[in-house]
């Protein structure tokens, strides 16, 4: 009986190993393709027409503002400002009527002095892929600045590459450890997830008619 318990813990020794390798070799490629393809000052960033900001929720569960929202809208109105993209798709989950991330972001990106007419709405963003995919594949672009913060700028940056879209990306001013240690530590699986997608060939829940950015 003991030497099946002894049998037992090494093989969730291996086990364990083996899952930290993967996570650390996702994470190492996406953080590698994207060396050099993120920003963070906009005097620096290239000039694309188009900026992608994918959505996040307003509002925490506590009631209080989400500050990756907060500061993914910052950002774009930066960038805009000093015309580094000259349109904005914002690009988030509309799965119910009650929740709607790109019209809430539209909302406060004219708050922010955007011009509503350089505002484009992509309801079906429900993850990075979908996002990245129908950028390409609804609103015709083969080159974009997606805008976000530096960890999700680089696995958005790593499945553009996968898909033929050159991207850039503009980081969004990042969080405190112990305000986004919940989101950073889902990062690492979600990074997993992009080679899993890429391996299983995972398409957009929805495509749709192409709208023309102008």
């Amino acid at each position: 009986m003991r030497s099946v318990i002894i049998k037992l813990i090494k093989l969730c020794g291996v086990l364990t190993f083996l899952v930290l390798l993967v996570i650390y070799l996702c994470n190492f490629l996406v953080e590698k393709k994207a060396a050099d393809k993120v920003y963070t000052s906009v005097n620096e960033i290239p000039v694309n027409k188009v900026g992608l900001v994918l959505g996040t929720s307003k509002y925490l569960v506590g009631g209080q503002v989400n500050l990756y929202y907060k500061y993914r809208i910052d950002a774009a109105a930066e960038l805009y400002k000093s015309r580094k993209i000259a349109y904005i798709i914002v690009s988030g989950d509309n799965g119910t009527k009650e929740y709607n991330e790109p019209s809430r972001f539209k909302n406060d990106l004219i708050k922010a002095g955007i011009p509503e007419d350089k505002i484009f709405l992509d309801y079906a963003g429900f993850r990075t892929l979908d996002s990245v995919v129908r950028v390409k594949e609804i609103f015709g672009q083969t080159s974009v600045t997606i805008v976000s913060q530096q960890f999700h700028n680089e696995r958005a940056i790593y499945l553009a590459n996968y898909f033929g879209i050159k991207a850039i990306g503009f980081n969004a001013k990042g969080v405190s450890s112990k305000y986004g240690l919940k989101v950073q530590l889902r990062e690492y699986l979600a990074r997993v997830k992009v080679f899993v997608d890429i391996v299983l060939n995972v398409q957009p829940k929805f495509l749709g008619k192409p709208i023309e950015v102008k």
